[in-house]
């Protein structure tokens, strides 16, 4: 694989526009990239997250721990690199694109948690993950940085949009403040790249977030 880059972030925070935008840039750059978004909900991979997030297992995200969550997830990842997107970290000529990864898991699971035990979860996952599943650690991670009240808009205004259901994760405030100060926590424990998204309270327009995002990787 040529490169592995994730970009992460609170939901509503822009991931899905801006790993598409980088996707863009680097075929104009002649570059060959594969696209990826977890979990990947059009596939059975991702039944019990599914079942997780849409509150059968729970109505609020805390009623299933850090720990069993975070096996749902990594269980959806580890199936489709298996079925599908292993070929294409075999390719050194590619770069893999992700929208959310196991980084997403390093967030909102983390958020559970007290801080006094969020060092050791890092630990584990990083090594459920990466060393007992083998699955492919990333070059870079790009976290989103959206403050919790301006994601909560974002998340509303596209559900009216849309149609689209909110799920647990995004229905529950609190949820969304501790997942922001698991992200900072993460991001300076694991070295992850912050790009800042917003400023006044407002969010940054697109076009400056992915400025920014290709500032960071030097493409």
């Amino acid at each position: 694989m040529g490169r592995f880059i994730v970009i992460d972030g609170l939901d509503g925070s822009g991931k899905e526009t801006q790993a598409k935008l980088l996707i863009n840039y680097l075929e104009g750059k002649g570059l060959k990239t594969r696209y990826l978004s977890f979990p990947c909900y059009e596939s059975e991979s991702s039944v019990p997250v599914r079942m997780y997030l849409s509150g059968e297992l729970g109505k609020h995200p805390g009623d299933t721990n850090a720990y069993a969550a975070s096996m749902f997830f990594a269980c959806d990842r580890f199936i489709s690199y298996k079925t599908d997107w292993i070929k294409d970290c075999n390719d050194p000529d590619t770069v893999v694109v992700a929208n959310r990864y196991t980084t997403a898991n390093a967030v909102h699971q983390l958020s559970k948690l007290p801080e006094s035990e969020a060092d050791a979860f890092l630990d584990w996952l990083w090594d459920f993950e990466f060393k007992k599943l083998g699955l492919p650690e990333p070059d870079d991670v790009l976290y989103l940085e959206m403050t919790p009240d301006i994601s909560e808009k974002l998340i509303r205004s596209r559900s009216e949009q849309t149609g689209r259901t909110i799920d647990i994760h995004e229905a529950d405030r609190d949820f969304l403040k501790n997942s922001y100060r698991a992200a900072l926590y993460a991001s300076n424990a694991l070295g992850w790249n912050r790009i800042t998204c917003c400023e006044g309270g407002e969010p940054l327009s697109i076009e400056l977030i992915h400025q920014k995002i290709i500032a960071a990787l030097g493409i």
